[in-house]
């Protein structure tokens, strides 16, 4: 089997995520393992051919304390993840609608994609636009 990139985000209110995420984005949940009282041990939704994990936060373990919120510093990431959409006007309506806020607001790029910037209700910052990462001929015509 070829390697595969899964991009791992913790929340605070993680079943309230996993709701707003396949709400405004268009994810499925595949999996959702319960922890302890209203915790998310792991899940995992789908969306297309791509995929991400969610936690509940949980500074126990070597992999919990190695990873802090937007909200302990100071609303800062240092990752986000990339979403392609096929109409980011009505991805970015919906997610402001849902309490997104709104970063950077949809705009054309040079390469004649369109995007926006939104941080979800527990800060995580996510890039959303048309382009497609796997067509990178369109970068050049």
């Amino acid at each position: 089997m070829p390697s595969i990139v899964v991009p791992c985000l913790r929340y605070r209110d993680t079943p309230a995520a996993i709701n707003w995420l396949c709400e405004v984005f268009g994810f499925e949940c595949q999996l959702a393992i319960p922890g302890t009282g209203d915790a998310v041990a792991h899940a995992q939704l789908t969306l297309g051919e791509g995929m991400i994990m969610l936690g509940s936060v949980n500074d126990e373990g070597e992999y919990g304390r190695l990873l802090a919120q937007p909200d302990e510093i100071g609303g800062r990431e240092t990752q986000t993840v990339y979403l392609q959409v096929d109409d980011a006007d009505r991805v970015c309506e919906r997610a402001r609608n849902a309490g997104a806020t709104i970063l950077q607001e949809p705009a054309d790029t040079e390469f004649g994609t369109r995007g926006f910037l939104c941080r979800d209700p527990e800060g995580h910052v996510w890039n959303i636009g048309t382009y497609n990462p796997w067509d990178t001929d369109a970068l050049f015509k």
